[in-house]
């Protein structure tokens, strides 16, 4: 990171920042071509969880390369010090992070993902049972995080 004075090194810290987002953005690569979308997520042991339809163009990067990264933010305001716009700039708190992505296929390991998916929304452990069908008929992508920093400008 450039700018070591923005960095935030404490772990406790970054994931405040994740438990606090509520969109992440994946970039993904194949075939040369880059490709991000946001999505709604779950957060738990330095792991992400992601539903997904079973197919489309995220099952098929991923299938051709798991590697991805992953990006949130928080607290995101622009800051207008005078009328002029290049004096202007932006308070944030983000995350950016490293890792590999994988399809869970186990149904079981589905549902607590879901369980984890809906937890960091509602902010209570989830008590539904999911339908049967639901679970065969989605997929789950799961990414283990290798590396992530946290960054803060304004704060």
């Amino acid at each position: 990171m450039r700018r070591k004075d923005k960095e935030i090194k404490d772990n406790r810290a970054i994931e405040s920042i994740i438990k606090a987002a509520t969109v992440c953005r994946i970039g993904m690569s194949a075939h040369n071509l880059p490709y991000v979308v946001p999505v709604n997520f779950g957060y738990k042991d330095k792991r992400l969880y992601f539903h997904s339809a079973p197919e489309g163009r995220k099952i098929d990067t991923i299938a051709q390369n798991n590697n991805v990264c992953f990006e949130l933010d928080i607290d995101c305001e622009l800051v207008q010090k005078s009328q002029d716009p290049c004096s202007w700039s932006m308070k944030y708190r983000s995350v950016i992070g490293f890792g590999k992505a994988f399809l869970v296929d186990d149904p079981e390991e589905k549902k607590t993902a879901l369980d984890i998916i809906v937890e960091h929304y509602s902010g209570k452990p989830c008590q539904y049972a999911y339908p049967e069908d639901l679970i065969n008929n989605m997929a789950i992508i799961k990414l283990e995080i290798d590396s992530m920093t946290g960054k803060r400008s304004g704060y």
